[in-house]
């Protein structure tokens, strides 16, 4: 008489193990012990390590996650607060000038000590300089139809764009500033109040200072302002 084959070892599904598991998560109370004896893959080394090991690793592995992420969003916070600062002591300085040359005056110097930008122009047409008793002074410049040309061909029909800048366009977008023998990069906004009345060149001889994948909101923003002031003082001359 031949003996019955064994019966194949029966295993539980680990799917549905781990479902039963999360549908029953009190299932260790009191068996603490067992959760000692349990043994899961260490995240860092070879081998196995205790389950409470590995709790205890993930937990602190969070932690740090956490620290880092606060640490993030505190730096971001107090990087806004410095960009907020300059932002309006500028626009003071600029509320505060008593004419288009002051005003061109205290964008640079503010630009250049507290947004770490060296040069900058303001190109506004002739019929914004007509009521001025003498010529613009620089950052200030009388746009000329071939300067016009060449900053429309540098927006490619944008309104305000970054993008390199090379010597020998340094020296006819920034004139009064001496150029750099290295091409560098530089940040154009469109001035327009209805029609367009100029454009605003920020430069610098460092290439990735304004590097083309910069938001160019800041520019754009600037520029409006810039465009309202400077019309309304050419039709308030000082003095």
């Amino acid at each position: 008489m031949s003996q019955a084959a064994p019966e194949p070892r029966k295993t539980l599904d680990p799917d549905r193990v781990a479902e039963w598991l999360a549908r029953h998560p009190d299932f260790f109370v009191g068996r603490e012990g067992l959760l000692q004896q349990l043994t899961v893959p260490h995240p860092e080394t070879k081998g196995a390590t205790s389950l409470l090991e590995r709790l205890v690793h993930d937990l602190r592995q969070r932690s740090q996650s956490a620290e880092q992420r606060l640490e993030q969003l505190l730096d971001s916070a107090r990087h806004n607060e410095a960009q907020y600062r300059r932002t309006r002591e500028l626009m003071l300085a600029l509320l505060e000038a008593e004419d288009n040359d002051a005003l061109g005056q205290a964008l640079a110097t503010h630009l250049s000590e507290r947004f770490q930008t060296p040069a900058v122009s303001l190109w506004c047409p002739a019929s914004l300089t007509d009521n001025a008793p003498t010529p613009p002074q620089a950052p200030r410049h009388v746009l000329d139809e071939h300067t016009g040309q060449r900053l429309a061909a540098m927006l490619e029909g944008r309104a305000s764009r970054c993008t390199r800048l090379t010597p020998t366009d340094w020296k006819r977008l920034i004139p009064h500033a001496k150029a750099p023998t290295k091409t560098g990069s530089c940040a154009i906004a469109k001035l327009t109040l209805g029609e367009p009345q100029g454009y605003l060149v920020l430069a610098s001889p460092d290439p990735e200072h304004f590097c083309a994948s910069m938001d160019t909101l800041f520019t754009e923003y600037l520029a409006d302002v810039l465009v309202r002031l400077s019309t309304r003082l050419n039709g308030h001359p000082h003095g």
